[in-house]
């Protein structure tokens, strides 16, 4: 009874695969770990390997989609089905054939002059590459309990380059988050992925060759030119460099049918994926070509009273366009921005703030302030205090909804959003309400730091109650922000403006800045969001409150 290989499972939500190609023929002669067969799913490619040494006999046809633990093929480590071993030749010809001048093996007429395909030779084992030690092969580990896939940012080591045990080789970037990949062994890298490519947790992105060389095992030595005319090399003999692969322009099934739906032929889209295999996201964003004017009958001359219209010029100057692949983080915040929109009933309400308490504030204690606690003395300390204040006041303001519960915080995980290089994140200062406006500082160039550096951890940007955001920092006179989920709030700042008020019926010149609150009526009454944002300016406009806790 031959060894069962069944298909693994390769992320938390893919359910099915598909055999993109076998790599092996019925019934090879297969080592552990080699790999045997490509698995496609609707996210990305993977490579099955084999699970011990035997023959290879194949169940399942290429091109078939099956579900997540069927069985595909079976090892038969006893013999060949069906077949015996060919005869060695028993010596090379005394007089050397000018075809096979040249070959240094006898048994090189038997192997493809490309020097790795055994198709039609003997038993006989070919050399193996001396020194080569044991191979590790390397997943992608889980990096979070919602992430079931990565992308490739970047090969910090070059494919074929020496490494060492636990030394960086790569940078993984998730929806959430950039991780650095280590090296699990040491000896020569072979990439499994490509740069830019998503694949699954658990997936295989790399095999560390043990040995010390970095080169690959020399071919075959080339036979003559004249040699082709009498020996063909194997039909599964791979394709030279730089050729197209099988995968080249082939659609995944998922692409396969949004294409189908488009009505657009595959041969007219450019295929992302590994190989050039073209992706789901590839088929997404596919455009029908228009079609192709058909040639038009000779028509009879117009009068000369209806001159025909000249057609428009061509535009000139610089028309180059570009198109990039969204980021995980991008998609993921995308998703979760509309899904806010749909899924809850979102409203804001604005008020505006004089700031010219708190700045004259910041400008009598703002060097004091740096001299002992090391730190500039910002706005968003206030606004963080305020808020607090503000959320103790209207606990439903800090709570959130959970299914058919409320639950309700009492204390103040406060996230504050960044623009960091990849995109918009939200790390969180944790209990923001039992800290001082010095820590509250501290920790707020901490979290923009490390969100600069993109080294921010997935536990510092999930649990915040209460999101703050400074759309004032690039110029924003007011908007409406979208509600960080699963919280219930989020509150705006944006830019000063010296504006014309009323004060004690006189119009004067003061530093001005609007605020908005957007938050979900389904939790929050229009009593409750006003009366928050009123205190958060009460509290702001008169900030010794802050201090004396009035």
């Amino acid at each position: 009874m031959g060894l069962e290989i069944k298909i693994p499972a390769v992320g938390e939500s893919i359910t099915e695969v598909t055999i993109a190609k076998w790599l092996k023929k019925d019934g090879d002669a297969v080592k552990r770990d080699e790999v045997i067969a490509e698995l496609e799913s609707d996210k990305a490619t993977f490579e099955l390997p084999a699970e011990a040494d035997g023959f290879l006999k194949i169940r399942v046809a290429e091109g078939e989609t099956i579900g997540i633990g069927v069985v595909i093929a079976d090892i038969d480590g006893a013999g060949a089905p069906g077949a015996t071993s060919a005869p060695a030749p028993s010596a090379a010809p005394a007089t050397p054939d000018p075809v096979s001048q040249g070959e240094q093996n006898p048994q090189a007429s038997n192997q493809s002059g490309y020097g790795g395909s055994q198709a039609g030779s003997t038993n006989t084992p070919t050399p193996a590459a001396a020194g080569s030690g044991a191979t590790v092969e390397m997943k992608i580990p889980a990096v979070g309990e919602s992430i079931t896939e990565v992308t490739v940012a970047k090969w910090l080591k070059e494919d074929g380059a020496q490494v060492q045990r636990d030394e960086i080789i790569a940078e993984l970037e998730s929806d959430k988050a950039t991780f650095e990949l280590p090296a699990e062994g040491t000896g020569t890298l072979r990439h499994a992925a490509k740069e830019g490519e998503t694949i699954g947790i658990g997936a295989t992105i790399a095999r560390i060759e043990g040995g010390a060389g970095t080169a690959a095992a020399p071919a075959a030595p080339a036979a003559p030119a004249a040699a082709t005319t009498t020996a063909a090399a194997p039909s599964n003999a791979a394709a030279p460099a730089g050729a197209s692969s099988y995968a080249t322009g082939t659609p995944s099934p998922a692409a396969g049918k949004i294409l189908g739906e488009k009505g657009i032929n595959p041969a007219d889209v450019q295929g992302s994926g590994r190989d050039g295999r073209i992706t789901k996201e590839d088929a997404q964003n596919a455009q029908a070509r228009p079609a192709a004017p058909a040639p038009a009958a000779p028509a009879a001359p117009a009068p000369a009273a209806n001159p025909v219209p000249q057609a428009a010029p061509a535009a000139s100057g610089n028309r180059v366009q570009r198109r990039e692949r969204m980021s995980n983080l991008r998609k993921t915040v995308a998703r979760r921005l509309v899904s806010v929109k749909n899924e809850t009933a979102m409203l804001t309400t604005f008020n505006e703030v004089n700031m010219q308490p708190i700045m004259d504030l910041r400008n009598k204690f703002k060097d004091k302030f740096k001299e002992k606690h090391s730190v500039g003395l910002g706005f968003m300390s206030f606004f963080t205090k305020a808020v607090c204040v503000a959320l103790k006041e209207w606990p439903a303001v800090n709570a959130q909804i959970d299914g058919t519960d409320i639950v309700y915080n009492d204390f103040c995980d406060i996230s504050i959003a960044v623009s960091a290089p990849k995109g918009l994140v939200v790390p969180v200062i944790r209990n923001a309400e039992e800290l001082s406006f010095d820590g509250i500082e501290k920790e707020i160039v901490r979290l923009a730091t490390l969100a600069r550096d993109n080294k921010l951890t997935i536990e510092q940007m999930t649990g915040g109650t209460f999101t703050i955001t400074n759309g004032g920092v690039f110029g924003s006179m007011m908007s409406t922000p979208i509600i960080n989920a699963p919280q219930s709030a989020i509150l705006g700042m944006h830019n000063i403006v010296q504006r014309p008020v009323a004060e004690n019926g006189q119009v004067v010149i003061r530093p001005m800045m609007y605020l908005a609150l957007s938050y979900d009526h389904r939790i929050i009454d229009g009593r409750e969001s006003v009366s928050f944002l009123v205190r958060v300016k009460e509290l702001l406009e008169d900030p010794t409150r802050l201090l004396l806790g009035v």
